[in-house]
């Protein structure tokens, strides 16, 4: 019977979430690859249905995603394939290179490290909170908004120095 309830609220998450991660997954991999990844996505997600606290759903299935975009990115590393890849027109900009269009915030952008951008782009571009983003990117909140602040920082910083 606990599976009947499992699979229900599952198919309920499923439904509501879906549309989340597959917008996430559009701004970072090509149309193309947002359907079976996210499949992929939810397909580990049911596995380990049970690490999942209540309530922490999406960041939780973001922190998956981030991995199997990971994954595919490694899948599909020579230079040629990604330059390839970047002139695809079904390829939707990932929501980092959103803010490329200004060349003063992208110079500002590229000073920040690998791990602020993931974080920036979390609670700026996906919506989350800082608590959220703290879950996806399995690190405490306080240490969430310390770096979120940091990172807020250094790119206006860097923009003032523009002007």
């Amino acid at each position: 019977m606990t599976n009947e309830i499992d699979q229900a609220q599952f198919t309920q998450t499923y439904r509501e979430l879906l549309p989340a991660i597959s917008r996430y997954l559009s701004r970072r991999v090509p149309e193309r690859e947002v359907e079976d990844l996210a499949a992929q996505t939810f397909e580990i997600a049911w596995r380990k249905r049970h690490e999942v606290t209540a309530g922490e759903e999406l960041p939780w299935l973001y922190k998956i995603a981030s991995f199997q975009v990971a994954n595919y990115r490694r899948k599909h590393q020579s230079a040629v394939r990604y330059l390839v890849l970047s002139l695809v027109p079904e390829s939707a900009p990932s929501a980092e290179s959103l803010a490329i269009f200004d060349l003063d915030l992208a110079a500002a952008w590229r000073t920040l490290s690998s791990a602020e951008q993931a974080l920036l782009a979390l609670v700026v571009f996906e919506g989350l909170s800082v608590q959220e983003a703290a879950t996806a990117s399995e690190i405490s909140a306080n240490a969430a908004s310390i770096r979120l602040h940091r990172a807020r920082k250094k790119l206006a910083d860097q923009l003032a120095t523009k002007d």
